[in-house]
């Protein structure tokens, strides 16, 4: 790391609060104000509630569309496909870049992006003139949106957030992502039902307010490839530093793996649960209805972040959530009805946002400020590995076998990687990174 110090970090936000009306940084000493009143991160926040809102509510209207302008169910999954496989390709390549640029405005392009994209699918639907090469197209550059989209988000947040304050923080996010997941898709239904073109103009307002909120929030300087000191010859740069990072530490490599396990044993759960669901003759509204469990035990969970953060160590709480999903597949074959299947969906979901809280922290506070962007890109993109892994496994393994030894499987797996993940004893025993200062960029 170079000498750039805190202290002149704390003169830089004085001089910037002075000269453009944001609040001036705290004087060391004094107490943090509280989260809420911290105006550039509410405002952040507000801004990309808004655009989860949007992009959840046109996610589930989609596939609508084109089964609507081609008929075809292979079509829908195609554009799946070709969002999922554009985040993951750019993963390490926007690591790369919000590294060594300016991650705010990386943020801003990612969500104008996304704007113009979401509008340019409501003008082709008024026109009469929609494709699936544009549909295509647009798979493409809301996938890319989200590879550079969030870890320049997470490091724009981690830039105005006291270290002191970052589980909060994190914890104001997952709340976000669940209520966003419960509300977004019944709206997008209800707005495409009115009108087709509706629910993609309002993901596009709603990218468009995310947007403006970003350009509105000044972001102090952070340490950055280009500012810090050389590395060392025999250290692996470029786009595998993340991946290299995540490897090398023992805490984090143990997390990863754990984490991947646990995404691709959840990644299926939807589409299982449905198929259980339509054995009993379930009707197709209740199995909707039944799917928000996973919303609702995700705004409980974030309720648990504080608690358990506090209580359990990382590796202790990472093991209890990971084996916490066990008994979660053999639940799920009970016949007991819908309304049972929610309530196991909605438990399953309860250490989910701690666990992600988490993550985040341990990656936050024990990696170099100069390499996080690309951590956090190289840990997104081995988490979504996981879930077109589970998805595929789950999908051939319900059309060869029988719903119950699918369950064991995925059980099986879980408990394996639970069985890892205690054994390391580097996780077991590691402490929760302590924040030693009050700099906003801490």
């Amino acid at each position: 790391m170079n000498d750039y110090s805190y202290e002149n970090i704390y003169e830089e936000l004085n001089v910037m609060s002075s000269a453009e009306g944001t609040e001036a940084a705290p004087v060391a000493g004094e107490p943090l104000p509280p989260l809420r009143r911290n105006r550039r991160f509410q405002l952040l926040w507000i801004g990309s509630t808004v655009g989860f809102l949007g992009g959840e509510a046109a996610e589930v209207t989609y596939p609508l569309v084109i089964l609507a302008v081609t008929g075809s169910p292979a079509q829908a999954g195609l554009f799946a496909f070709v969002q999922l496989l554009a985040g993951v390709v750019l993963a390490l390549p926007a690591g790369e870049v919000v590294d060594r640029w300016d991650c705010r405005r990386v943020l801003l392009l990612a969500e104008g992006g996304r704007a113009l994209t979401a509008g340019s699918v409501a003008v082709a639907l008024m026109a009469g003139h929609l494709t699936m090469v544009h549909l295509l197209v647009a798979a493409a550059v809301l996938g890319a949106g989200s590879a550079f989209g969030g870890p320049a988000r997470m490091l724009v947040v981690r830039a105005v957030v006291p270290s002191s304050q970052l589980t909060a923080a994190l914890t104001q996010e997952e709340v976000r992502n669940s209520a966003a997941g419960l509300a977004g898709p019944p709206l997008g239904g209800l707005l495409y039902g009115l009108k087709q073109i509706l629910p993609f103009l309002f993901c596009s307002v709603s990218f468009a307010v995310s947007w403006f909120c970003v350009l509105i929030v000044r972001t102090p300087a952070r340490i950055t490839s280009s500012t810090a000191d050389p590395a060392p010859e025999n250290e692996a740069g470029g786009m595998l530093t993340g991946v290299k990072a995540l490897w090398d530490d023992p805490v984090l490599r143990a997390a990863t793996l754990a984490a991947i396990a646990l995404n691709t044993a959840g990644a299926p759960l939807v589409l299982i649960s449905t198929i259980i669901l339509q054995r009993q003759h379930t009707p197709s509204w209740i199995i909707g209805t039944v799917m928000a469990g996973l919303a609702l035990g995700g705004l409980a969970g974030a309720a648990l972040v504080g608690p358990l953060h506090r209580r359990l160590r990382p590796g202790v709480l990472l093991v209890g959530v990971v084996v916490m999903q066990v008994p979660v597949f053999a639940a799920l074959v009970l016949p007991f009805g819908p309304w049972w299947v929610m309530a196991v969906l909605g438990f399953a979901m309860l250490g989910v946002p701690a666990l992600g809280v988490l993550i985040d922290v341990l990656v936050f506070r024990g990696v170099p400020d100069d390499r996080q962007g690309r951590v956090i890109a190289a840990a997104s993109m081995l988490f979504g590995l996981g879930g077109p892994l589970g998805a595929v496994g789950a999908g051939l393994m319900l059309q060869y076998l029988s719903v119950s030894t699918t369950m064991l499987v995925f059980a099986a797996m879980l408990a394996i990687a639970g069985g890892y993940a205690a054994s390391r004893k580097h996780l077991r025993e590691a402490p929760w990174p302590i924040a030693t200062d009050q700099s906003p960029l801490r």
